[in-house]
């Protein structure tokens, strides 16, 4: 069946790749697989797309794959959209060149947009203030604290006016769909899905992480209200009693009400939720321990630093560091005792990629059962 397209821009769009070192392989692939896709299935050519890099030297993945972009930023390109693709750790990798090159880029281009943790890159170039804003949700909380200027949401994606945002995983696959539908129309979009065996297009109000009303359904409002008055008031947080009378509950049944369907007593929940924001602003902020416990709801330092030892197993102080009790590093050695391998082995790229995350928020955050 042949399609007909509507009435699109004159000549093929040209969207530019920057790649930040680590970025995520597979939110680059869902970015680009469907521009090919849409030229496969129209027979023309409605994109052509280009990876960038600061030096046009090739760059490591998350997943400790090499890729080698097909240009440099400082070759000039004739671009109608730049796509920032972001990953581990990104406020290491974004470098003044970055920004820089983005700045240049805004006095004649307008639209851009970004994947993962790319919209770090964006925010420090100036060209997210006063635009909603989506971004990994791990790195959520310190992107807001750093831009508190940005809209930031918790949608998968989100396109306002010039600006194309999505957290990563496979979500830039959704937003470029939503975007080539704009751009071509629906049925071509529709195609592509089809394509890729994708029997649902994500839209723009759908969210990151599952909430936790679809974990519980619709039995259990109250609940879900409670849990979103404790996300909403990390820094001062509300006493238990003062809870429990927002939702006509008495203490008793709110600690019911927890234990049967979170496994767990309401404190208990309370407090992990502002320790993982604290986690988060660690890993990824240059804020103080002090401002941290601060603006988690502690009254004193030492009481998080031992709250916070109680729940991941080490100090504040050396989670900021990197410090593992797992992998302690070898006295005189700059080399990580993890990537360690005799001298005629190769060091694996898997374990190059985990220590490489080894700073993230999330890492070691699941406990494995021995087998």
């Amino acid at each position: 069946m042949t399609m007909t397209l509507p009435s699109r821009p004159e000549g093929p769009q040209t969207v530019g790749f920057l790649l930040l070192e680590h970025f995520t392989l597979i939110s680059l692939a869902s970015a680009i697989e469907p521009l090919r896709m849409a030229n496969q299935l129209s027979g023309q050519e409605l994109y052509r797309w280009f990876t960038l890099s600061l030096d046009g030297a090739p760059l490591q993945a998350s997943d400790g794959l090499t890729v080698t972009p097909d240009s440099s930023i400082t070759v000039p390109l004739s671009l109608d959209m730049v796509v920032v693709c972001g990953g581990v750790a990104p406020t290491r990798h974004v470098h003044q060149g970055h920004v820089s090159w983005l700045k240049a880029q805004a006095r004649h281009l307008k639209r851009f947009g970004s994947v993962c943790t790319g919209a770090w890159a964006l925010a420090r170039a100036g060209l997210l203030e006063g635009y909603e804003v989506s971004t990994h949700w791990e790195c959520q909380a310190a992107l807001q604290e750093a831009y508190p200027g940005i809209g930031l949401t918790s949608k998968l994606f989100a396109m306002d006016r010039d600006r194309f945002t999505c957290s990563g995983g496979t979500a830039p696959l959704d937003m470029m769909l939503t975007l080539i539908g704009r751009d071509h129309g629906r049925e071509l979009a529709a195609g592509i899905s089809d394509m890729f065996v994708c029997d649902r297009v994500r839209g723009e109000q759908d969210q990151q992480r599952v909430p936790l009303k679809h974990m519980l359904g619709t039995t259990q409002p109250r609940l879900q209200e409670i849990v979103a008055l404790m996300e909403n008031n990390l820094e001062e947080p509300i006493d238990l009693d003062e809870l429990a009378r927002y939702v006509s509950l008495s203490r008793r049944q709110l600690e019911r009400l927890f234990q049967r369907n979170l496994h767990c007593s309401p404190s208990r929940y309370y407090m992990r939720l502002r320790l993982n924001r604290a986690r988060q602003l660690l890993k990824q902020t240059s804020m103080s321990i002090i401002d941290i416990a601060a603006a988690c709801g502690f009254v004193s330092t030492p009481h998080f630093s031992k709250c916070y030892r109680e729940c991941f197993g080490l100090p504040p102080r050396e989670e900021r560091l990197g410090w593992s009790a797992f992998s302690p590093v070898v006295a005189g050695s700059t080399v990580s005792p993890l990537l360690a391998a005799a001298p005629d082995e190769p060091v694996s790229r898997a374990l190059s990629a985990l220590e490489e995350a080894r700073g993230e928020p999330t890492y070691g955050s699941f406990k494995v059962l021995p087998k």
